[in-house]
């Protein structure tokens, strides 16, 4: 089989060309292992670039077919697995390439590693065996997400055609339709999922072809169906608490939320601690009834479990665009505030603050943990950062208020929190009217509340006293968003703090007299 026609794809990477230089010298002095290394070096540069198919294939005509210089070796460079590949597609055998190519799109999805016509070779399906590829997609689906970025689908629709392929030939082979299905709905072919799941769940019927089926009907949109097939799914199965999961977020999406939380409520009572279930129910509750504690509980929970089985997106996905807890709040800034140490921070302090000052994080503890970045700024530092004119002049809308006052919280972290330095100066911080630096500490305060529980019912009293302050002032709105997504709250406080935020933000009007004094001043 053909490595790769010459001028069929045309990349072009300075460091490719480069290394492809050096490989074809080695080659040309007979120097095989150190062609083999240049190669592997421009593989990873330019995967589909035609020179280093080229090579590739003079390497493949040599007694051995080239294998022997690309063992596999724990750990190996990207190249040197994706060139055993290609060798192992010119000697014939690609369907044991392919899933070399396909953990290479797992680790590096962006990389057009099976951009090659090989693997678009109809032959390629025929070969290949139907639950040895079903596997490969599957490992892949694992690696890639769901769904797939949007600047790795091109890249890996390629085995979308390998698969297409093999379901030509091999007709209905439920494990490989499933997988394909999978596949084809992480890379935007919605129709396509939901025909071979439909077809798989024929096939042999199965818990899982059922779960296939159900995913493939929710990227088509098709609430009702998926609902019915995961329920089926759980009939195969009912010890399967990760499709409870499922069944819930379906009904929730149906807008049938008391029925969503009932499902995650039998799961809980089996096992209180299956992650997908506890992501879900929080999430759920979440949206039922806005409280932030929910989240809260969610963000211990994850804590306290960092071997979850799966990656999960729930809590991100709660705070997301939320005032505080994915970022700051939209609408006309406070006024800015002073510094209380007026003294000048070292230029690596200030290219610290201004490189991981952003207006958005994906929720408090993740803002938390950037924040550390800020360790190796003395506290006086980051005091005098406040209001540094360098700061000032470089800001965006990125808050850097903030970042300096999340940055105390990682020094003296040893300290007990109630006598700890890093509370006295965020509570110092807090003296005045509220503006940009005083509602910064605020936040700080709320931050380290999320991340110690131990710390919960102090910085609730700090929140709730500011908010009975400023209650009926101009900067009520501000506080109570901030409330809003501090921990411990008492029910009176949090409804204090929903209803300032539903009162209308009228426009502050100018006094007539100004209007008629510019009016006749001209």
């Amino acid at each position: 089989m053909a490595l790769l026609p010459l001028g069929s794809l045309h990349v072009d990477s300075p460091s490719a060309h480069r290394d492809l230089a050096r490989a074809r010298a080695a080659f040309d002095r007979g120097e095989m292992a150190d062609a083999a290394g240049h190669l592997t070096g421009a593989l990873t540069h330019a995967p589909t670039l035609p020179e280093i198919h080229e090579l590739l294939s003079r390497l493949a005509a040599t007694p051995g077919g080239g294998l022997d210089l690309f063992p596999p070796e724990p750990h190996e460079p990207v190249g040197r697995s994706v060139a055993r590949a290609h060798l192992l597609a010119a000697a014939g055998r690609p369907e044991d390439g392919l899933h070399l190519l396909a953990g290479a799109s797992g680790n590096h999805p962006g990389a057009d590693w099976a951009g090659v016509p090989w693997v678009s070779d109809p032959g390629l399906g025929v070969r290949v065996d139907p639950g040895l590829l079903a596997r490969t997609i599957m490992r892949l689906c694992t690696a890639v997400g769901d769904p797939a970025p949007a600047g790795t689908v091109e890249s890996l629709k390629p085995y979308l055609t390998v698969v297409r392929h093999a379901v030509a030939a091999h007709g209905e082979q439920a494990m490989l339709l499933g997988a394909g299905s999978a596949l084809a709905r992480r890379l935007g072919e919605v129709r396509l999922a939901v025909d071979w799941a439909t077809r798989g769940a024929r096939a042999q019927p199965s818990k899982l072809g059922e779960i296939w089926l159900g995913y493939a009907y929710r990227s088509a949109g098709r609430m009702p169906e998926a609902l019915a097939a995961l329920r089926r799914a759980v009939a195969y199965d009912p010890d399967d608490l990760s499709v409870y999961a499922d069944v819930a977020a379906t009904l929730a999406d149906l807008d049938r939320l008391d029925e969503a939380l009932r499902w995650t409520e039998l799961a809980l009572e089996r096992d209180p601690d299956f992650d997908c279930v506890v992501h879900t129910a929080h999430r759920l509750r979440h949206r039922a009834d806005g409280d932030v504690a929910h989240l809260v509980a969610l963000a211990d929970f994850i804590r306290d479990h960092p071997d979850d089985a799966h990656e999960h997106t729930d809590l991100e996905e709660c705070c997301r665009e939320a005032a505080w807890l994915g970022g700051m709040p939209a609408g006309a800034p406070l006024r800015a505030g002073r510094a209380p140490v007026n003294a000048e921070p070292s230029a690596d302090a200030v290219r610290r603050l201004l490189r991981i000052a952003t207006p958005t994080w994906a929720h408090p503890p993740a803002a938390y943990d950037r924040a550390l970045g800020l360790v190796l700024v003395e506290p006086w530092e980051l005091l005098a950062l406040l209001a540094h004119p360098a700061v000032v002049e470089a800001r965006q809308p990125t808050g850097y208020e903030v970042w300096a006052c999340l940055g105390l919280l990682h020094h003296g972290s040893e300290e007990p929190w109630l006598d700890s330095s890093r509370r006295r100066l965020l509570l110092g911080l807090l003296d005045g009217d509220l503006d940009r630096v005083t509602q910064a500490a605020l936040f700080a305060l709320i931050t380290y509340a999320w991340v110690d529980p131990e710390a919960r019912s102090d910085v609730a009293a700090v929140v709730a006293g500011r908010l009975s302050e400023t209650a009926s002032g101009p900067a009520a709105r501000a506080v109570a968003e901030l409330a809003l997504a501090a921990p411990g709250l008492d029910r009176p406080t949090r409804e204090l703090a929903a209803a300032t935020i539903r009162v209308p933000q009228v426009p502050r009007q100018r006094r007539a007299g100004w209007i008629r004094r510019s009016f006749y001043r001209g």
